[in-house]
This record gives structure tokens, C-alpha cells and sequence, in this order.
């Protein structure tokens, strides 16, 4: 285990609802909170989804007014305006900004940008144009995997690698694709077995409620979190539900920041704290009643009492049976 920062991400995504205005408050409050780097989606409606596509069973429930996903997921799409205000607005701010693209022509579209990742979200794991597109750019690719089996992550792999992009440039990001996700279908072992099987680094894309599930991610190996930002999670809107609030989004950095400082190297050791310690918590053999010049010591008037700073009860079989060389009053320290 590496003392390496985790890349915490503030997933904004659809959280702005196609306001402008909110979506930049998001990004000052993702900034506020401590978070790494922004994201956002970007999609042409019409490249994505048909009109006969269905709305899932959590976006009719948290947006009960949608007619149909195409309607739904129309009414949140930003304009290529739109993105290169936010993203000036992110730089102004201090905090770097991306975008996930869900078809060809925004990927195309976001190249201009030249942002640091590319990110895959769990739905387009199985898109083989958009994978092929994505490797050929040879740029460092963040991969979702909700829904996933072992096998569809490691096609989506060879897609990628067979079309130029490099393992060591790919992180995996461990998810469950339900908002919110229930704790009991997490499954946070599967962060080391994504490690172990493809030798990828790895991380936890995160759709539960609350901040301690991404918390305990860092702690088996995550190093990106990506977490949904809301202002409010009463908002209507199909991912505010399954999103934490700015307050929140600012407990889990400093939880998270303070875990990978606990981290440490994994050896065992007594540190630089623990030894002005050692001698005040620890024991030494005293007399636990008056010894005469000349007594043998016994377990009947030798006993560990604090501090150590004398013979260590792990020395007691070399001293029982010994003859006293002096007198000891009750809790003297023993001396042979």
C-alpha cells in the first residue's frame, strides 16, 4: 500500500438540470468541499437514445413528470456553449473540470479540451465504437464498471488496448449501477479482486447514501472516489437522490484524507509517538510484599507493576528461584 492521494471527484453530471447558473454554483461548491476535479456528462440526446428507450425504475420514481427517457435526459443536455463556460468557470475557480461523453460526436467534440481523463461510464462498457474511439486517443481512461461480469470488463480492456491504449494509463472503478445503491449489493471486496485480475489501478465509483462506504473504499485500495455533488437531495432529478450535499461532499474529503494519512507502510513498528509511552504504560517485577536479604524470589512476592522501568515481566522465569541480594520494601523495583 502507497501513500499516493486519492483523486476525488465531484460528479456533477446531470445535477445541474440544465441551469447554467446552478451547474457553475456546483462547481464552487465541489471546489469549496476540497474535491480534486469536476465531471460532468456530455451527450447528444439523439445520438444515445431512441424513443421507445424506456425510463428506469429510479428516474420514474425521481422524476414522476417524465414522459419517456429521450424527454427526461433531452431536458439535460448542455450545450458545446455551455462547455466551455463551465470549464473556464472550473479553471477561475481552482479546480480542473471533464466530462464523460456518451456517444462519438462528443468525444469528437470534447478533444478541444484536452482534459486529463477520459471517463467510461458503466453503461457504454459494452460500446464497442466508443471503446475503439476512446483507445485510439492514447489518453488516461477512467472505467466504470456497474452491471459488470469479469468477462465484459476484460473485453472492454481489449477494446481499448487493441485500439492503442495503454493498461498502465487505465483505471477500473469498481460500481453498483442503482441510485441510490444498497449497501448490501456494494460489495467493496471486489475492489481487490478488479486489482488482482486485470493489475490495473483501482477505485469506487460511489452511488450509495451517506460517505461512509467511499470512506472504507480508500481503505482496501481505492485511489479515485467518485462521488455525486447535489445542492439539494430533495431536488427533482434522476441522480440528486443517490448525490451527497456540499457539506457532506466536505466530510468525506477530510475522512478520506485523513485515511490515507492512517494508511502508512504496513510495517509493524513502534513509532515515534508510541515510545515517550512505552515506558509509563509498560510493567516491571516488583517486590508485591517485603523480601529478606537472602529470600528466594517466588511468584508469592514478585509481581508486574507500572512503569517500566526496570526488569520486564517477560524476564520472570530467569528470576523466580533467585536468591535476594538485598532487602526490598513492597513495590521496589526487583534487581538481580
Amino acid at each position: 500500500m502507497t501513500n499516493e492521494k486519492t483523486l476525488i471527484i465531484a460528479e456533477i453530471g446531470v445535477n445541474h438540470n440544465g441551469d447554467l447558473q446552478l451547474a457553475k454554483k456546483l462547481i464552487e461548491e465541489a471546489a469549496a468541499a476540497g474535491a480534486d476535479i469536476v465531471k460532468f456528462q456530455t451527450f447528444k440526446t439523439q445520438n444515445c437514445i431512441s424513443e421507445s428507450a424506456p425510463l428506469a425504475e429510479y428516474q420514474e420514481k425521481n422524476v414522476p413528470d417524465a414522459k419517456s427517457q429521450l424527454e427526461m435526459v433531452s431536458s439535460l443536455e448542455l450545450s458545446e456553449s455551455d462547455h466551455l463556460n463551465l470549464n473556464a468557470f472550473a479553471l477561475h475557480n481552482g479546480i480542473e473540470m471533464f466530462s464523460t461523453a456518451f456517444d462519438l460526436e462528443s468525444l469528437d467534440f470534447l478533444r478541444q479540451f484536452n482534459f486529463k481523463y477520459i471517463k467510461i461510464p458503466s453503461g457504454e462498457v459494452t460500446n464497442l465504437p466508443l471503446l475503439r474511439a476512446i483507445g485510439r486517443q492514447r489518453k488516461k481512461v477512467i472505467l466504470s464498471t456497474g452491471m459488470c461480469s469479469l468477462g465484459d470488463i476484460e473485453s472492454a480492456l481489449d477494446s481499448l488496448e487493441s485500439a492503442g491504449a495503454q493498461r498502465k494509463d487505465i483505471t477500473i472503478l469498481h460500481c453498483t449501477t442503482e441510485y441510490p445503491a444498497p449497501a448490501s449489493e456494494v460489495n467493496l471486496q471486489a475492489i481487490e479482486t478488479l486489482r488482482r485480475c486485470f493489475g490495473t489501478a483501482v477505485g469506487y465509483s460511489d452511488h450509495t447514501m451517506g460517505i461512509a462506504i467511499p470512506i472504507a473504499a480508500v481503505s482496501l485500495g481505492a485511489r479515485v472516489i467518485e462521488k455525486h455533488l447535489t445542492l439539494d437531495r430533495s431536488m427533482l432529478g434522476p441522480d440528486h437522490l443517490a448525490s451527497i450535499e456540499p457539506d457532506e461532499f466536505a466530510a468525506m474529503v477530510t475522512a478520506i484524507r485523513q485515511v490515507e494519512d492512517a494508511m502508512g507502510d504496513g510495517i509493524k513498528r513502534v513509532t515515534e509517538s508510541e515510545k515517550k509511552n512505552l515506558m509509563v504504560a509498560r510493567k516491571s517485577l516488583v517486590a508485591s510484599r517485603q523480601i529478606k536479604r537472602g529470600d528466594l524470589f517466588s511468584i508469592d512476592n514478585v509481581t508486574a507493576k507500572r512503569p517500566a522501568t526496570g526488569i520486564s515481566p517477560m524476564l520472570l522465569d530467569d528470576v523466580i528461584g533467585r536468591e535476594a541480594q538485598r532487602d526490598f520494601d513492597i513495590d521496589d523495583l526487583i534487581v538481580i
